[in-house]
């Protein structure tokens, strides 16, 4: 029985080998995990050229992902780092790389990073569009839009942004509602530049079908972004974002009709208090698709810390229903980010991504934990080193100011609480002066 997309495989009762792969990661049935990709619950991005890909699943049910964003600038365009970024976030254990490279010709670097990549790769083909086809944005037709497309497909890229859901309706909210920020999305500004200068509609909207045909020939997962997310908490839950949601919906059940696996992109800047309604709205105009949220950032005066700012926003998101989180660094809003600010974005994200998962109650989520508090009880400092996120952080910090006693830290010493109460449990006496 042939099959062209992980989900028409699904459909067909078929289980793939990445499904297989995904089935162990998760210590959950393969039937599982096929039903719920054939329903689009989960998404499996797995482009057929990505041959060093270890298949990551993403949906309902699965631990929570994250996703490292990389790339060139016309400021920075030192393809040497971002390639030790990549290291930096294959070391950390991060599922997927984004490459949002927007300067020059861009392909070379990408066709290095997949076939390097063991992590799935994404990318945003209207950021490639200009300097991809060395044309001003107002001389760019249709049918050139769907070249890049193309073109990022055939070198394996296995999911890609596509702001579908701007069109002409419902980017005339943001008309209408004057918004404080206006839009954010770097993808979306540019289409609807392009739409306000040429007076026709979303391409990527107009020939979403086309759009589909491509994406289903290498099984690219389609992810729907959102352009009018909200990019200050003052514009979030407006009438622009919601509409572009309900179009998303309507977009993601025609993608999964003809067999294309979709997630759907999140917002961006949210009050806490916002963040739950969002996640169970999304999931239910949206067919309970995988859902991508950058942030949300909780709030708007932390520029610089801005990795804090999503990782509580991404915490509870995840914990209320989102399925992937995008990383956000300290240099967010400020520049492009170098390896520290990777560092601390990855590392961020990742404990974002757990604390949701114990919250979810992921299989396995809380036998992380329950290790750590174990090695603590012991004071075992290297296992502690061994099953922290960044264990060679946590290792300089205790060696930085090293204990008398290696059973202690430096904080406190011989009145450490567990050593204390680990000695008054075996029957020993606790003396501060004599106690050797």
């Amino acid at each position: 029985m042939t099959y062209k997309t992980q989900m028409e495989a699904a459909k067909k009762g078929i289980i793939t080998k990445e499904m297989s792969v995904v089935a162990t990661k998760e210590g959950l049935p393969e039937k599982k995990i096929r039903d719920s990709v054939a329903c689009g619950e989960i998404a499996i991005p797995a482009n057929i050229r990505h041959k060093s890909l270890s298949p990551e699943g993403i949906g309902c049910g699965l631990k929570t992902k994250i996703n490292v964003n990389l790339g060139i600038s016309g400021d920075c365009k030192n393809y040497d780092i971002e390639m030790q970024k990549v290291d930096l976030a294959l070391r950390f254990g991060a599922e997927a790389i984004m490459d949002l490279s927007n300067y020059g010709k861009t392909n070379t670097f990408r066709r290095e990073l997949i076939q390097k990549s063991t992590a799935m790769i994404g990318t945003v083909p209207m950021y490639d569009a200009i300097g991809y086809l060395e044309k001003d944005l107002l001389e760019i037709q249709p049918e050139d839009f769907l070249q890049v497309l193309r073109a990022h497909a055939e070198e394996g890229v296995d999911f890609m942004t596509i702001h579908a859901g701007l069109n002409r309706k419902t980017a005339s909210a943001i008309k209408q509602e004057k918004r404080r920020m206006n839009i954010v999305s770097r993808g979306g500004s540019l289409l609807f530049a392009w739409m306000e200068m040429t007076g026709r509609e979303n391409p990527f909207f107009e020939y979403y079908d086309d759009v589909l045909k491509i994406l289903a020939e290498y099984d690219v997962t389609i992810s729907l972004g959102d352009a009018l997310r909200p990019g200050c908490i003052d514009d979030s839950s407006d009438a622009g974002q919601i509409g572009e949601l309900i179009e998303l919906g309507n977009l993601t059940k025609r993608a999964w009709e003809q067999n294309v696996q979709v997630m759907v992109e999140g917002p961006g800047h949210m009050a806490i208090n916002e963040i739950e309604a969002n996640m169970r709205l999304e999931k239910r105009l949206c067919h309970n698709a995988p859902f991508y949220v950058l942030g949300p950032l909780v709030t708007d005066i932390a520029p610089g810390y801005d990795h804090i700012t999503s990782a509580i926003g991404g915490a509870i998101a995840a914990a209320s229903g989102a399925d992937f989180l995008c990383y956000v660094t300290p240099a967010e809003h400020l520049r492009l980010p170098n390896l520290n600010d990777v560092k601390e974005g990855i590392v961020a994200s990742k404990i974002a991504a757990h604390a949701a998962d114990i919250a979810k109650g992921i299989p396995g989520a809380r036998e992380w934990d329950n290790k750590m508090s174990d090695a603590r009880h012991a004071t075992d400092w290297e296992e502690m080193f061994r099953l922290a996120i960044d264990g060679e952080k946590a290792k300089a910090y205790f060696e930085s100011t090293p204990p008398e006693d290696r059973h202690t830290c430096s904080m406190c010493g011989k009145m450490c609480a567990v050593r204390t109460t680990n000695r008054i449990l075996e029957g020993k006496t606790v003396e501060f002066r004599r106690e050797k």
